[in-house]
Parts: C-alpha cells; sequence; structure tokens
C-alpha cells in the first residue's frame, strides 16, 4: 500500500485511534467498559508499562491498530510478546495494512530481545488466518480460559 507508515502511538493519536480500537470490538461482539479502554490507552503512553500501540496511516488517515504486551516466560529467560489486538478498516484490508503491523511487532519484540510473538484469533477468522498461515506457524495449542469478575 503506497503511502503506508507504521508508528507507535501518541498521546495525540488517542482521537484516531478510538474509532478503530471501537471498531474491533464491534468485529469481535465484544463490549469494553470506556473506563478500561482509557486505563489502557494510559498504559500505552506510559514507558514504564510492557504494553504497547502502534498505528497505521495511509495518507494521513488511520487504518489499521496493532497492540502488544511483552511478559516473562517459565521456558526462557528473555521475554514473550503477546499480539493480543490487530485490526484493520475495511478499506486497507487485503492491501498489506495487517501484515506490515504484525511485521512493526516481530521488529519491536527482536530490538527488545523477545524470544517469540504470539497471538489468538477466532477460528473462522478465514481471512486473517490467510495471513497468519503465510506469516507464523501454528502452536497446535488450544486456548482454555475460565473468567472472573473484577473490579473494573
Amino acid at each position: 500500500m503506497p503511502n503506508l507508515q507504521i508508528r507507535p502511538v501518541s498521546a495525540a493519536d488517542h482521537a484516531a485511534w478510538l474509532p478503530l480500537w471501537q471498531a474491533y470490538q464491534r468485529f469481535y461482539n465484544a463490549v469494553i467498559a470506556e473506563q478500561t479502554s482509557a486505563i489502557t490507552w494510559q498504559r500505552f503512553l506510559d514507558p514504564a508499562e510492557p504494553m504497547h500501540a502502534a498505528l497505521a496511516w495511509q495518507d494521513g488517515v488511520a487504518v489499521g491498530l496493532v497492540h502488544w504486551i511483552f511478559h516473562r516466560s517459565c521456558w526462557t529467560v528473555s521475554d514473550y510478546c503477546y499480539l493480543q489486538d490487530l485490526y484493520v478498516a475495511e478499506s486497507g484490508r487485503g492491501a498489506g495494512v495487517g501484515r506490515a503491523l504484525i511485521e512493526q511487532v516481530y521488529a519491536a519484540a527482536r530490538a527488545a530481545g523477545a524470544n517469540r510473538v504470539h497471538w489468538l484469533t477466532q477460528e473462522d477468522n478465514a481471512r486473517a488466518r490467510q495471513l497468519y498461515e503465510r506469516i507464523a506457524s501454528r502452536s497446535g495449542f488450544i486456548q482454555y480460559r475460565q473468567l472472573f469478575t473484577s473490579p473494573g
């Protein structure tokens, strides 16, 4: 995609990030409290936090987002990098935006000395999985979870 730029978020990017974040939630039929989204945004801006975000810009318009988190592992001395959220607006799909966002995370993980980048997707997310199958390998693991209610 010509004129595509990927860059870490700054405080001035909130108005560009928020509609993409909300569209991502709609895509996954998720409802995340505004307070949680506000805290998440602040974490992206805090250099002491292990959470990071970048936006894909096309001709001055944000067309995609990616969030990643560095975390410890019992299996390696170095951290792992969890690519938690990836979203590309319909206008940017199929044009390399998703791949460029993932490559941004790969570069950040390499620079931080991480051992791996890993992520999840829904089984029926066929379009995204076509990309993922080309740029990563499936782990073969199945995710299980137990949810707990928490304040906030």
